[in-house]
C-alpha cells in the first residue's frame, strides 16, 4: 500500500480542513500574545489543559486546548461549539467555572478558564477524616444549585458525578464549582433527548430508554447524594451492562448500612430524587426546598459512621497510576496513528456507547478482513481489558490496536514506567509518583494508598514487576461492599 490519498480520500480530507478551519468563527489569534503557557494540568481525547498566566496582571487561568486535528467530523466540531456556547452563557452564575476568553489558531482551539486549585470535592471530604450528614446536606445542596442553575438557564448538564465538582482553593472555606460541559446541551420545555451519554453510575434509567429531558440531572444528583451518605453508589453489577439493568430495576437498598444510622429526612430526599418515573422525581427546585437539603433545614449534625469514609476512599480513588500509564501509553502514539484508531473505535463502536463489547470487536476484526477465530478474540479482549468490566474503552482499544499491530505491549509498559521513574532508578517512589499524578491533572491525595496496594514486597517503593502486575491486575470491590464492583472496574464515560 503506498501513502497516495485517493480523489475520495482527499476530497474528505479537504472537507474536514475546511470544516474545522474556523471552529469558534472568530478571526485567528496568537494566545501567547497575552498568555504564558505553562505547565500541564490534565489531559483528555480532545486535547491538554495547561496552567497559563496572563503576561499583564500576573493572574493565573487553566487553558484547555482542543487539537483541531483530532476533531474527525461535523460532531466533534458541533460538540467544541456547544460546550464554548454553554461556558459563556453561564459564566458569573455560583458554583460554575469560569470562562474567560476562547482563543483559535490554524491547528488549535484554546479555552481560557478559571483555576480551581483545590482538587476534587470527594477527596477533601475523605481526607477530613470525619463528616456529618448537615456537611453532607451542605454538599448536596450546592450540586442541586448547580443543577437548578442550569435547567433554569435552558441547559442539561448530562455528565453529573463528583469528579466535576472541584474547589477553587485549598482555603477550607473554598467555593466548590462544577466543570466539564463537554455533554451539556440547551433544552427547551418539553424537548426530549434520545443520545446515550454520561457516566455508567450516574445514568438515568430514562436516559438508557433513549427519552429524557432535565430531570435526568437530578438521577445523577441523587446518585451523588447517596455516595454522599453510604460511600457507595446505589445500583452495582459485575458488568457494565448488568449496572445499567440494575439502573432500569430501580431497586434502592436503604435497609443495608449504614441507612439504619442516617436520618428519615435524608431516606426521604434520596427516594424522591431517585424515583424511576422522571414525571414523579422531584424538580431541582423542589429539592432544593425538602427540609433535609435547606440551609435551617433538619439534617442532624451527628457524625456518619467511619466505615462510609473508607468505602467512599475506595469509591472515589480510581486507581491513578494505572489510568496515568494509560495516557502515556496512548499518548506515545502519533497524531496519525491516534486519529486512525479513534476512527476505527467509533466505527467498531456501532451502539455509541463509548464501549466495544467482544461482538462489537469480533464483527469490527472481520471487517477488517481479520480471520482470528473466538478464542483468540476473548484473549486479545483478556489483554486488553486491563480494567476487567467486560468490555474495551476508548484507552484499552488503544492497547488492543498496539497487540493487533504485533506490537510489544511490554515495550509500552516499560515505556510508561520509565517515564514516571525519572530518576532511572528502577523504582517509582512516592516523589515520583506524586509528580506524575499533578502533572496528569490528578489529585496526589490517594498516592500513599496507591503504594500500599501495588508494592507487594512493602519496601515502600514500586518496582516494574509490581508496575507491571497491577496494569494486569483485575480491582477488588471496595471493603464493605460484598460481591458490589468498585468503580475502578467502569469505563469512564458512556460517551466520547
Amino acid at each position: 500500500m503506498g501513502n497516495c490519498l485517493g480523489g475520495g480520500d482527499e476530497k474528505k480530507q479537504s472537507a474536514r480542513q475546511a470544516l474545522v478551519a474556523n471552529v469558534l468563527g472568530q478571526p485567528h489569534k496568537d494566545i501567547k500574545q497575552q498568555y504564558t503557557i505553562g505547565r500541564e494540568l490534565g489531559r483528555g481525547q480532545f486535547g491538554v489543559t495547561y496552567l497559563c498566566t496572563d503576561k499583564k496582571s500576573a493572574q493565573q487561568f487553566a487553558v484547555k486546548t482542543i487539537s483541531k486535528r483530532k476533531l474527525m467530523n461535523k460532531d466533534d466540531v458541533d460538540d467544541v461549539k456547544r460546550e464554548v456556547q454553554i461556558m459563556k452563557h453561564l459564566t458569573g452564575k455560583d458554583n460554575i467555572v469560569e470562562l474567560y476568553s476562547t482563543f483559535e489558531d490554524k491547528s488549535t482551539v484554546y479555552l481560557v478558564m478559571e483555576l480551581c486549585q483545590g482538587g476534587e470535592l470527594f477527596d477533601r471530604i475523605v481526607s477530613k477524616g470525619h463528616y456529618t450528614e448537615k456537611a453532607a446536606s451542605a454538599v448536596c445542596r450546592t450540586i442541586v444549585k448547580v443543577v437548578h442553575t442550569c435547567h433554569s438557564h435552558g441547559v442539561i448538564h448530562r455528565d453529573l458525578k463528583p469528579e466535576n465538582f472541584l474547589l477553587a482553593n485549598k482555603r477550607e472555606d473554598a467555593p466548590v464549582k462544577a466543570t466539564d460541559f463537554g455533554l451539556s446541551v440547551f433544552f427547551r420545555s418539553g424537548q426530549v433527548f434520545r443520545e446515550i451519554v454520561g457516566s455508567a453510575y450516574y445514568v438515568a434509567p430514562e436516559v438508557l430508554k433513549k427519552s429524557y429531558g432535565p430531570e435526568a440531572d437530578v438521577w445523577s444528583a441523587g446518585v451523588i447524594l447517596y455516595v454522599l451518605l453510604a460511600g457507595v453508589p446505589p445500583f452495582w453489577a459485575e458488568t457494565e451492562q448488568g449496572i445499567f439493568e440494575a439502573v432500569l430495576r430501580g431497586h434502592l437498598d436503604l435497609n443495608g448500612s449504614p441507612w439504619p444510622t442516617i436520618s428519615a429526612s435524608a431516606k426521604d430526599l434520596v427516594r424522591k430524587m431517585l424515583k424511576p418515573n422522571p414525571r414523579e422525581r422531584l424538580s431541582a427546585a423542589d429539592v432544593l426546598q425538602h427540609p433535609w437539603i435547606k440551609e435551617d433545614g433538619d439534617a442532624p449534625d451527628k457524625l456518619i459512621d467511619g466505615e462510609v469514609l473508607s468505602r467512599m476512599k475506595n469509591f472515589s480513588a480510581m486507581n491513578k497510576l494505572k489510568k496515568v500509564a494509560l495516557k502515556i501509553i496512548s499518548e506515545s502514539l502519533s497524531e496519525e496513528e491516534i486519529i486512525k484508531l479513534k476512527d476505527m473505535f467509533k466505527q467498531m463502536d456501532t451502539d455509541n456507547s463509548g464501549t466495544i463489547t467482544f461482538e462489537e470487536l469480533k464483527a469490527g476484526l472481520a471487517k477488517q478482513g481479520s480471520n482470528m477465530i473466538d478464542a483468540e478474540i476473548r484473549q486479545l479482549m483478556e489483554a486488553a481489558d486491563v480494567d476487567g468490566n467486560g468490555t474495551i474503552d476508548y484507552l484499552e482499544f488503544i492497547q488492543a490496536s498496539m497487540h493487533l499491530n504485533k506490537m510489544d505491549r511490554g515495550d509500552h509498559l516499560h515505556a510508561a514506567f520509565q517515564n514516571i521513574d525519572t530518576d532511572g532508578s528502577g523504582y517509582i517512589t512516592m516523589e515520583e509518583l506524586e509528580a506524575a499524578l499533578v502533572k496528569h491533572g490528578l489529585g496526589v491525595e490517594d498516592a500513599k494508598d496507591i503504594i500500599k496496594e501495588v508494592d507487594t514486597d512493602n519496601d515502600g517503593r514500586i518496582n516494574y514487576d509490581e508496575f507491571c502486575a497491577m496494569m494486569l491486575k483485575r480491582n477488588s470491590p471496595p471493603a464493605g461492599a460484598g460481591h458490589r464492583r468498585s468503580i475502578n472496574d467502569l469505563p469512564v464515560g458512556i460517551k466520547k
